[in-house]
């Protein structure tokens, strides 16, 4: 298995890390540029925003590769009763529609419900093609078997969901990109410890081998964006693969720990579509763009971009560390893990607001 995961990850950061450079020519070329036109975009110039299509190339030529490889092998069987042929095709074919999405939204700007069907018709094949949530576990009681009808509606919400969750958290250099990562590895060991299918965690590490590929072109000052092309497959990937993951458990993984671990975009998210009914007072505010994202606050509240973006990595690590130490040792250990992370962050965050009272007062005296 370690070998798998060695060569998933090696050939998804080669293919990406090498062809992210070809995205950026590409951009410039037809136009998929982020030009900065309002005062809710973070960067001051003009910025390739193609680098998804490196991601997922790595991603892509690295599952394909070991498929294949392993087949031959005989460590690797498409057509047991998981039907694992049939969810991968639609996977791809998910891709596929994820990617015509994001592609045609980077060079000519979509809507929202135009992007919103997008994210839709991938969900619908995905789950069509046979990947389900199929049971959820209510944490301590009892496992909750979900009917063909309600599992093929809350996969959906799900995919779309976690989708749009990290397309929205996109505003700062390596932020989505950033967080994705974290997330990965996150799962991968949590799929590591359940035992989890064998495509799941090669699947999560391809990614994570795509995002080191990417991240360098990527982490401030960036040369370029991940675009919605990039944002809307991470998210895709992200919700499917934590299905697939976790299709085996019967305990509180079942559906609490892919939400833990992925708990900050979500959040992000939730809270934007609160923030902007309660301001909108309408559906349509939903779509409306704003400047309450976490990582406009942190900015706000004087941190760096830079700073921003780390702080944030910090946060969704903690989560990610949450979720694992919860599946291996225990809800009191995560919890006291997770107090002892809030009363650290509390100290800092005091000290620096002291701090920057301090250095405004001497540009005051100046």
């Amino acid at each position: 298995m370690w070998g798998n995961i060695a060569i998933a990850f090696i050939l998804a950061f080669i293919v990406s890390f090498m062809a992210t450079p070809y995205t950026i020519k590409i951009a410039n070329k037809i136009g998929a540029v982020d030009i900065p036109k309002d005062k809710r975009r973070m960067h001051t110039k003009k910025m390739p925003k193609f680098g998804g299509p490196a991601v997922i190339l790595g991603f892509i030529v690295s599952m394909i590769y070991l498929i294949i490889v392993m087949s031959i092998e005989g460590s690797f069987d498409l057509f047991t009763e998981q039907e694992y042929g049939k969810k991968l095709l639609g996977i791809l074919l998910g891709i596929i529609a994820i990617a015509i999405t994001g592609v045609t939204d980077d060079i000519k700007t979509l809507k929202p419900w135009q992007q919103l069907i997008g994210q839709l018709i991938a969900a619908i094949i995905v789950v069509s093609f046979g990947t389900k949530i199929e049971h959820l576990s209510i944490p301590f009681l009892y496992r909750v078997g979900l009917s063909d009808a309600f599992s093929t509606v809350i996969t959906i919400l799900w995919i779309v969901g976690i989708t749009n969750s990290i397309n929205l958290i996109d505003g700062l250099d390596g932020l989505s990109s950033g967080i994705s990562l974290i997330s990965c590895i996150s799962l991968l060991i949590i799929f590591v410890m359940n035992g989890s299918p064998i495509i799941a965690t090669i699947i999560v590490t391809a990614m994570s081998g795509a995002l080191v590929g990417f991240l360098p072109y990527n982490f401030s000052p960036a040369k370029t964006f991940i675009g919605d092309t990039g944002s809307n497959f991470l998210g895709f990937m992200l919700a499917v693969v934590s299905i697939l993951g976790i299709a085996k458990t019967y305990t509180i993984a079942v559906i609490v720990l892919p939400v833990i671990v992925l708990g900050l975009p979500i959040f992000d998210v939730m809270f934007a579509i609160v923030r902007r009914l309660a301001k909108g007072k309408s559906l349509k505010a939903v779509f409306k763009p704003d400047k309450g994202h976490l990582h406009h606050k942190l900015v706000e509240k004087g941190f760096s971009q830079k700073q921003a973006v780390l702080i944030l990595y910090g946060m969704s690590a903690s989560l990610g560390m949450f979720a694992i130490i919860l599946f291996d040792s225990g809800i009191w250990k995560a919890l006291s893990f997770l107090l002892m992370i809030i009363a650290s962050v509390a100290i800092g965050y005091r000290n620096f607001i002291k701090e920057k009272d301090n250095n405004n007062e001497l540009i005051e005296h100046k």
